[in-house]
């Protein structure tokens, strides 16, 4: 999102704070300003200066539209939701960054074995752009619940690791050139 768009929150919202990940509220009437609109949720930056993230869920409360997943297919074999997990992965945004967690290389591997019970189990290796990072736990959230709400999924486990360590050359090179690095 190029341009910065001011506007009025309509209601209190929810916030996590960014970079440290501590948990908050809006109130009514606050002005802030959007910083970045990718995948489901909105950072923006509220008249004190403060970075905050909003989840996509309270789009209406900036007077947005909750943005919809296309691209999913209903089926649910292992494989189709081997794909639906890549992609839903894909919405997924550090809040400080405009590239996706698949993009800046921060999903090692996603894993999905067929269960006993007709479902799928769910196994995601990923990491973080630095070990100490506040907003770990919230990305590792968002991927367990974009992932848990999928068609077939009966089980989710992310996994943090911070071996091999996160490097720029991990990203791709859309990413990459996305940041002006390449």
């Amino acid at each position: 999102m190029a341009d910065r768009e001011v506007v009025t929150l309509t209601r209190d919202v929810n916030i996590v704070t960014i970079p440290d990940g501590h948990h908050g509220t809006l109130n009514m009437g606050q002005e802030v300003t959007i910083h970045q609109s990718l995948g489901s949720n909105y950072t923006v930056i509220t008249d004190y200066g403060h970075m905050v993230r909003i989840a996509g869920s309270d789009a209406d409360a900036l007077g947005k539209e909750a943005q919809q997943l296309h691209t999913l297919v209903s089926e649910t074999d292992r494989q189709a939701v081997e794909n639906n997990c890549w992609e839903v992965m894909k919405t997924v945004y550090d809040p400080e960054i405009p590239v996706n967690i698949v993009d800046l290389g921060l999903v090692y591997g996603c894993e999905v074995n067929s269960n006993a019970q007709g479902g799928n189990d769910v196994h995601i290796r990923m990491t973080l752009t630095a070990p100490g990072c506040g907003m770990g736990p919230v990305i590792q959230s968002d991927v367990e619940k974009s992932v848990r709400a999928l068609p077939g999924v009966s089980s989710v486990n992310v996994e943090v690791v911070l071996d091999p360590p996160w490097s720029r050359e991990m990203m791709s090179e859309v990413a990459q050139v996305q940041l002006g690095l390449f």
